[in-house]
């Protein structure tokens, strides 16, 4: 099976051109649901095409959008996500410039509101799956005491687990997608 492309790693620069709500959906969605056109996004996300077509345009001009040309007819513009994944690069948290700081923030802010909007969905249709599924769902959370150090390493360790999981090929009975949610944060809660 082949490996699964490294996520691109997000410097100042293409972070500062996808920290936008609309933009991190528009994304999304070409990810998960293939090449589609700016008027075929804006129905789905319940925006408009003028401004759907906007930021595709800004995603395209940092690399994250492409035309896909296979799909096209006459004005129609269809667009492809060019990569399946990004990476923030950790040294921009501590960045100088205030406008990078703030990409970062509206950035991880963003991937929590996706990451509770894919549970709320998940929540109001898990009745919709097959009964198999009812055992095989997880909203799990752990409290430990860990230092910097330790809370690096179990990410490490949580990431490698979850990239040892090989995507199944279509047509595989009984396989669908799943999504696997991570966090780990520091607290004020108390053991």
């Amino acid at each position: 099976m082949p490996e699964e492309p490294a996520p691109r790693l997000l410097d100042a620069r293409s972070l500062r051109g996808l920290a936008h709500p609309l933009r991190m959906q528009l994304l999304i969605a070409l990810r998960r649901g293939g090449p589609a056109t700016a008027s075929q996004l804006a129905e789905k996300l319940g925006e408009s095409s003028g401004a759907t077509s906007y930021h595709l345009r800004q995603l395209a001009a940092h690399g994250f959008v492409a035309d896909d040309p296979e799909r096209g007819k006459g004005r129609e513009r269809w667009w492809k996500a060019v990569d399946q994944g990004v990476q923030l690069d950790e040294t921009l948290i501590k960045d100088p410039d205030p406008a990078v700081r703030g990409a970062v923030a509206v950035f991880r802010y963003e991937i929590a509101n996706v990451h509770t909007r894919e549970v709320a969905t998940w929540l109001g249709t898990a009745s919709d799956w097959a009964e198999e599924w009812d055992g095989a769902t997880d909203l799990s959370d752990f409290t430990l005491r860990l230092t910097p150090e330790l809370a690096r390493e179990l990410i490490g360790k949580m990431h490698d687990l979850v990239q040892s999981y090989h995507p199944l090929p279509e047509g595989t009975p009984d396989a669908e997608t799943v999504r696997v949610h991570t966090h780990v944060f520091p607290s004020q809660t108390k053991l």
